[in-house]
């Protein structure tokens, strides 16, 4: 016998399949929500009123008749209402746990989006969504734990007390730094190779008001010039064939509310200087395959071995670029002009050696210092640290002599200069002096060996005292009694 109570129309079947399906949903489902076009929590159905206490809400007024973005962490609701498309199977993870959820528009009569609904699926005991969960959570966390890591390594490593040295260059640079760091205007560090340019750039970031924000940093040499602009403005996604879709941020952008710093800006290809310039001065970029700009905040800290006043002469670098980054110049000397700081930093390089490879700091004897503040030092402090490292591996001994040191630098073609001896002159067999009491003549002696050590280093005591072999509480004792003979 047929049924007359079923309807026969289409749009009368739709209606009453519509009407089962969100009956079904509301009681089988772990709980509903319903928002408005703006995205407004308007309705949520009993089975979801249990999730108010785990994200902090006490009554329902407190939840419903607020926008979903604020009530809801990590939410996609808004993004159907923008988009019209629904979101069947996602998993949401916020404060109440991980679930799985479905969001599907609204439309009226007429086929525009007036609302949304969320719906957090029922869990079926046969049908377990539990592994799937669970595997989600596990990406989840070492997504997060690959996010604080790469976090950790865009804070800055050193800072001004990683800058070894006391003689008076050094005294100046770490005085210019920290003139730098309380500013906000770029700053252009000049110098050689190997002296600690990126060092400096770490301080002056770690001691600035940015110092809680990324230090990233791009090495303009090592960057082919055909990726530089993608490295430094980001991609699109799908912006050119093989790019992936979801788009790549640059350095401008990943250093948003930091330091951009900008090493060998003077092996910058002319061609993108402009375009460096414009982001500079307007502080947007446009990354490739987009028409839209992106707004940035950063300082730049940019470092060069290479003369730019030449490349501006030459015209292989833009006068406008140039002023435009030369506004807080910091020259770093090289090791020869500051040899007095060589010992302590022997010392602070052994001791980090050491950490790394699990041994003994080297000892450096006297005659071994001589020699290593006698060196020109082309490469400055990467090449010293280098010479100090294949000292230590070629000897069986934790004490390094200047025989060991002569060696590797011999056979790095090294062109070594030989330490002038100390000016001490043993007396003659006739000198009357030899008549005075012998402790008398020792303590001269002396006298004179820590006044031609002092001459030596520049001052410096710490270097004074490896010289001579002998303690600092011993040097200091020495200078302190040489000052009473004589006050």
């Amino acid at each position: 016998m047929q049924d007359d109570s079923l309807p026969r129309d289409g749009q009368r079947i739709l209606e009453l399949a519509a009407r089962s399906m969100f009956d079904l949903f509301a009681n089988a489902s772990e709980g509903m929500l319903l928002v408005d076009r703006d995205a407004r929590v308007v309705w949520i159905n009993d089975q979801y009123k249990r999730f108010l206490p785990a994200l902090g809400f006490e009554r329902v007024e407190d939840f419903v008749g607020h926008p979903v973005s604020e009530v809801v962490q990590n939410t996609q609701m808004d993004r159907v209402i923008r988009t019209g498309k629904p979101i069947l199977i996602d998993l949401l993870s916020n404060r109440a746990g991980t679930f799985v959820v479905s969001r599907i528009p609204l439309r009226d009569e007429g086929g525009q989006v007036i609302g949304a609904l969320g719906i957090v699926l029922f869990d079926h005991p046969e049908t377990t969504l539990q592994p799937l969960i669970h595997k989600f959570a596990n990406l989840q966390r070492d997504l997060d734990d690959a996010r604080r890591e790469l976090a950790t390594q865009r804070r800055t490593k050193y800072t001004l007390g990683s800058f070894i040295g006391s003689s008076p260059p050094a005294v100046e640079v770490k005085r210019q730094a920290r003139r730098a760091a309380g500013s906000s205007s770029p700053v252009l560090l000049l110098g050689e190779t190997g002296t600690g340019k990126e060092l400096l750039a770490h301080a002056i970031h770690a001691g600035s008001s940015r110092a809680s924000g990324p230090f990233v940093s791009v090495n303009i040499a090592a960057v082919p010039d055909t990726l530089l602009e993608a490295e430094f403005f980001g991609v699109a996604p799908g912006a050119f064939t093989g790019a992936d879709r979801r788009g790549r941020d640059g350095k401008f952008k990943l250093a948003d509310g930091g330091t951009l710093f900008l090493d060998e800006i003077g092996d910058m290809p002319t061609s993108l200087q402009p375009k460096l310039l414009r982001a500079l001065q307007e502080g947007e970029i446009e990354p490739l395959g987009s028409n839209k700009v992106v707004p940035f905040d950063v300082r730049v800290i940019a470092a060069t071995s290479r003369d730019l006043g030449a490349l501006v002469r030459e015209g292989r670098f833009r006068e406008d670029l140039y002023y435009r980054l030369n506004v807080l110049p910091i020259r770093v000397p090289p090791l020869r002009e500051r040899r007095g700081d060589i010992a302590a930093l022997v010392e602070a390089l052994g001791e980090d050696m050491a950490l790394r490879n699990g041994t003994p700091a080297p000892e450096v004897s006297a005659q071994a210092m001589a020699l290593l503040a006698a060196q020109s030092w082309r490469g400055n402090i990467r090449e010293l640290r280098n010479v100090l490292e294949q000292a230590a591996m070629r000897s069986d001994s934790p004490r390094l002599e200047a025989a060991q040191v002569e060696e590797v630098l011999r056979a790095a073609g090294i062109e070594h200069i030989a330490p002038a001896a100390l000016p001490i002159e043993p007396p003659a067999v006739g000198d009357p002096g030899l008549l005075r009491p012998l402790a008398e003549q020792v303590a001269r002696l002396e006298r004179a060996a820590i006044s031609a050590a002092m001459a030596a280093t520049g001052g410096n005591k710490v270097a004074a005292a490896r010289m001579l072999g002998i303690s600092r509480a011993k040097l200091y004792e020495r200078l302190m009694n040489e000052d009473q003979t004589f006050a």
